[in-house]
């Protein structure tokens, strides 16, 4: 019997689903890296979320693993092309989460126009200071979007919603995808220098990390706002803190972190223009369903029906 390890407070549904269909699981909060050395061998297949990495170091303590499901989109935090060298199949769950994050977005997005936060803490604290807190509306105003896939098309009909102006950069679609949705197709560049609202829903690789940088922060309108609920390395927090103080950049709000739980002495959390929030995009009761059920669909296709179902790397 094939046996199955789930971590990262994956939803006991997965197990529960993987067991009508004669696979063994165990379910275990997110493990030491020591302790999953030394239990891997015993499992043909894992499940994680983001919080444990999955390395060259681990793969290969792993003697038994044929594959890797991350529960989510992004697999950053495995290491895809050593685990297809010791033939190990990674797939992920690229729609499980897309509601809640996109969802998440505009929340955020929302906050900072309207100053939700401050005020909300001002008026618990026994003031009453309208006037210092006077926001601005989405309405008529243009939003960026970095990243076209499934979470940027959710956000960009939320803003149609709002009636807001929307430009997608994505270099891996077709433009058939972005007249599809409604949307401009957007250089980069020109994006970045036009938009009033921008979001980031990017993979983070070595091409994008720190995409938001000292850089890329000159050439943005005066007061931009910017939301990332997608990965934290995606913004260069020191650079965006210092346009923040300087007043190039209105307000961002964040959900990811380079390093989760942040350190305290992060520049984003605490600042006075930043919303942040403790990674929060798929945590709601749907989304954590939903991954629980994509994931064991994963496994069950791969050991019992011999399917590589979002499996995205190349096993040698």
């Amino acid at each position: 019997m094939f046996k199955i390890l789930l971590t990262d407070n994956l939803d006991e549904k997965a197990a529960e689903l993987l067991k009508q269909h004669g696979l063994e699981a165990d379910v275990l909060p997110t493990q030491p890296r020591e302790e999953l050395v030394r239990i891997l061998p015993a499992y043909h297949g894992l499940g994680v979320r983001s919080a444990t990495r999955v390395d060259a170091d681990l793969l290969q303590a792993a003697t038994n693993l044929k594959l890797v499901v991350r529960g989510g989109v992004g697999v950053d935090n495995i290491d895809v092309a050593k685990a297809g060298e010791l033939g190990i199949a990674v797939a992920n769950t690229p729609g499980a989460n897309t509601i809640a994050t996109a969802e998440l977005t505009f929340a955020l997005m929302l906050a900072l126009c309207r100053h939700i936060v401050p005020s909300m803490q001002s008026l618990t604290r026994g003031a009453w200071k309208r006037s210092q807190f006077r926001g601005v509306e989405l309405f008529g105003k243009t939003l960026g979007i970095l990243g076209f896939g499934r979470i940027g098309r959710e956000v960009a009909r939320r803003a149609q919603a709002f009636s807001m102006r929307v430009l997608a950069f994505d270099p891996y679609l077709d433009k058939s995808e972005f007249v599809r949705a409604g949307v401009e197709r957007s250089s980069m560049e020109a994006l970045i220098a036009g938009a009033d609202f921008i979001t980031l829903h990017l993979p983070l690789t070595p091409e994008t990390q720190y995409f938001i940088n000292r850089e890329r922060i000159a050439p943005m309108k005066d007061g931009v706002r910017i939301v990332n609920t997608a990965r934290g390395a995606l913004l260069d927090a020191a650079a965006v803190a210092e346009a923040l103080d300087s007043g190039k950049i209105a307000g961002v709000a964040v959900d990811v972190y380079e390093v989760e739980p942040p350190p305290a002495d992060h520049p984003l959390v605490g600042h006075p223009k930043v919303v942040c929030v403790p990674h929060l995009g798929a945590n709601t009761f749907e989304a954590q369903s939903r991954v629980a059920e994509e994931l064991a669909q994963v496994f069950i296709d791969f050991f019992v029906h011999r399917k590589k179902t979002n499996v995205i790397n190349a096993v040698q």
